[in-house]
């Protein structure tokens, strides 16, 4: 239960920055070796001779395996603890991080990726929960967005180096590289992230509150969490869909890209580190639900540029649908928490991210089917209807607010 005494850190305090600042390190640790592959598909795909769909199986497995603990995860996190689950999961992830680019075949490699993922689910599960009860709550929409920027530089230091270093090298010393830098975050994130004052695990109460099942079932009971899964399900699906299969489409004629420059392309994740914090805030200001809504139109926008087989559009398509994307995901994700009962705030993160990453793993390898069969334009057009759903689903779902959320998050729709 959450100390009367301790109502979170505001922003100033030396434990919000170090807050702040470790998980951040984290978000590196986890997101740049989560992806970094991604910039190297059509490499690996060369290497083992297979198709675009099958070397995307190198994210989707990572993806699958968080997709896969990150409840789990979450019940670790109520018996020992945030910040020593996290830590106990990063350490594992790094370790097969570093082991995954010495594979000797593709079916080596996807297993040490599917292990991998199950150490990464720790961050997700459980980062948006710790921050949700040590952050002071007219502040948490603003701190996720913080959050979920950091998320945006690990994606992308990631993608940037395992891509050029993988195009001069070979892909297996660019993904070590960046197992190698995950590392150096890891460490960071463990002496920086400030011990928990707003949760007591269950293993020190005196009265242990509702099992798992039912923290779970507190949440999948509302149409609300539901429709929020359903945003990181159907937005995360499309938006690592269009990343997978861009690369192939830029290699091969008529644009002929190098992979160097291919790689590069994820500079675009910038635009996703600005927007996230600038959505939380707008999110304190106006309401969760518009800016979801208007967050989502955005990506749609940008969708639909890439559509123009113009490379200057394509790229500001990139810029745009990267910004719309991330500043949809820090809106949904740090509102699941916050709009849950305080017991089951873990369980409300990790269904989310569960559907996050489940999205990210059938939607980002399915859609290569597609891309095969109907190339680009299909696939934008796929990604497209994932968005309009969503949309659909935030409008009928998330409209009316409650006294206890906004209490809790400092914002409503």
């Amino acid at each position: 239960m959450t100390s009367p005494a301790f109502t979170g850190h505001i922003p100033g305090d030396r434990a919000y920055r170090r807050l702040i600042a470790g998980l951040f390190f984290a978000g590196v640790a986890t997101f740049a070796q989560l992806y970094s592959p991604q910039a190297v598909l059509p490499l690996i795909a060369s290497e083992f001779d297979v198709e675009p769909a099958t070397a995307a199986l190198a994210v989707s497995a990572t993806t699958l395996g968080l997709a896969a603990t990150v409840i789990p995860w979450s019940a670790v996190a109520d018996r020992v603890g945030r910040v020593p689950a996290m830590a106990v999961g990063i350490v594992a992830a790094t370790v097969f991080g570093l082991l995954a680019p010495l594979s000797s075949d593709l079916e080596i490699l996807l297993a040490l990726r599917l292990l991998e993922g199950v150490g990464l689910g720790a961050v997700p599960a459980i980062a948006l929960a710790y921050l949700s009860e040590e952050v002071d709550a007219a502040h948490t929409a603003a701190a996720a967005g913080s959050y979920i920027a950091g998320t945006t530089i690990g994606g992308l230091s990631g993608r940037l180096m395992a891509g050029p270093i993988g195009d001069i090298a070979d892909w297996r010393i660019g993904v070590l590289a960046v197992a190698v830098v995950c590392v150096a975050s890891a460490v960071l994130f463990l002496v920086l992230v400030p011990r928990a004052r707003g949760f007591v695990p269950l293993r020190l109460r005196v009265t242990r509150g509702p099992s798992l099942p039912e923290r779970l079932a507190e949440n999948l009971r509302s149409r609300r969490q539901l429709a929020l899964y359903a945003q990181g399900f159907l937005l995360m699906g499309g938006f690592v869909a269009l990343y997978n299969y861009l690369g192939f489409r830029l290699t091969e004629p008529p644009y002929s890209l190098p992979h160097t420059v291919v790689g590069l392309l994820f500079l675009a994740y910038l635009a996703g580190t600005v927007a996230s914090p600038v959505a939380g805030t707008l999110a304190s200001r106006f309401g969760r639900l518009p800016m979801l809504l208007v967050s989502s139109a955005v990506m749609a926008a940008g969708t639909a540029l890439t559509l123009v087989p113009v490379i200057v559009a394509i790229l500001a398509g990139l810029l745009v649908l990267t910004a719309g994307f991330f500043a949809a995901h820090a809106v949904a994700s740090g509102w699941a928490p916050a709009a849950s009962e305080p017991d089951a705030r873990a369980q409300a993160s990790a269904l989310y991210y569960l559907g996050y990453y489940a999205g990210s793993s059938l939607f980002g390898w399915s859609l290569g089917f597609v891309f095969a069969w109907a190339g680009w334009d299909g696939v934008a057009l796929a990604v497209l209807a994932l968005i309009a759903t969503s949309a659909v689903l935030a409008g009928a779902a998330l409209r009316h607010r409650r006294a206890r959320e906004v209490r809790g998050a400092g914002s409503g729709p």
